[in-house]
């Protein structure tokens, strides 16, 4: 079954044969996280890099931010019987589309901020398909932990 994973959302589900989707990546990030043990996984579409720039929001969202959806991510994993250091962590995201000037800088700075909270984690990233001025739209596949990432505008498909 497909599941789709909004903006500034975040859906884990145990069951081999589901694929988590998200749409239209520009300059957020896609955290897919799999434990393919136990047969768990899930996709966090974030937004923006940290909470700090809207606590009201993130009190009502918090998987627009990287900390914050992180967090529910791996929480959301854990209580579906995963656990941590079986994660393979897969991203995808981060481009430049809408500042093309790079005054902002937000595709980086998700980048980076993705980064750092998972090295404080101590989860390593496995593969990555980030930066860039393209959008993309992608798939992770629970049976097999694969990432189909697919570029707007491209008969590219990037599997990771």
């Amino acid at each position: 079954m497909k599941v789709v994973v909004g903006m500034g959302d975040m859906k884990a589900v145990k069951g081999g044969d589901d694929v988590l989707v998200t749409y239209s990546l520009g300059s957020c990030i896609a955290v897919a996280a799999c434990d393919l043990q136990v047969g768990i996984g899930g996709l966090l579409h974030f937004m923006l890099p940290e909470s700090r720039l809207d606590a009201g929001k993130a009190a009502q969202r918090p998987c627009m931010f990287a900390d914050t959806g992180l967090a529910v991510l791996l929480e959301e994993l854990e209580r579906l019987g995963g656990q941590r250091r079986r994660l393979s962590i897969k991203l995808a995201g981060g481009a430049q589309v809408l500042d093309k000037a790079n005054f902002f800088g937000i595709g980086q700075r998700n980048y980076t901020a993705v980064r750092r909270l998972l090295w404080k984690e101590g989860l390593l990233i496995d593969a990555e398909d980030v930066g860039g001025t393209d959008i993309r739209t992608v798939e992770l596949d629970l049976a097999t932990g694969r990432l189909n990432v697919k570029v707007s505008g491209h008969d590219r498909l990037r599997t990771l």
